[in-house]
């Protein structure tokens, strides 16, 4: 199982307006540490165990500039068709870089509907979904 993925960010201040322009509507909790860093969890109901992945955004610890790795990729999985178009749009409106725009990628995968992204250090984020409600609407 996986319990966190970090990306690395050298702008915490605009990776946290890209972040957080979509995060949040996947359920994910904002929690600021004391030395800029961005924790982003998923709400705990008491007495039950985390709901994992947490998602963080650092600074390199080694002190070098941050830089993204080819064909690394982090994907959130969401309800719609509609939302993958809606958050996609509301992650280029907060600094992200189009990727490739949401569509159908029925070479992946049947149903596979996907817009990808990069964000404002480049690390390349993924919005899916296998929802068939909306199916074609908008691609």
């Amino acid at each position: 199982m996986i319990a966190y993925v970090t990306v690395g960010a050298d702008d915490i201040s605009r990776a946290k307006l890209f972040y957080s322009s979509f995060l949040p509507e996947l359920g994910y909790v904002l929690h600021e540490e004391n030395n800029g860093d961005l924790s982003y969890v998923l709400p705990v109901k008491p007495s039950l165990v985390p709901t994992l992945p947490d998602f963080y955004v650092k600074k390199p610890f080694d002190g070098q500039p941050a830089s993204t790795g080819n064909g690394s990729m982090v994907a959130f999985q969401v309800s719609s068709q509609k939302e993958v178009r809606d958050l996609h749009a509301a992650a280029l409106d907060a600094g992200g870089l189009d990727e490739g725009k949401p569509g159908n990628r029925d070479s992946y995968s049947p149903n596979f509907y996907v817009g990808y992204l990069r964000d404002p250090q480049g690390n390349k984020i993924a919005l899916f979904s296998y929802d068939t409600n909306d199916l074609g609407q908008g691609s």
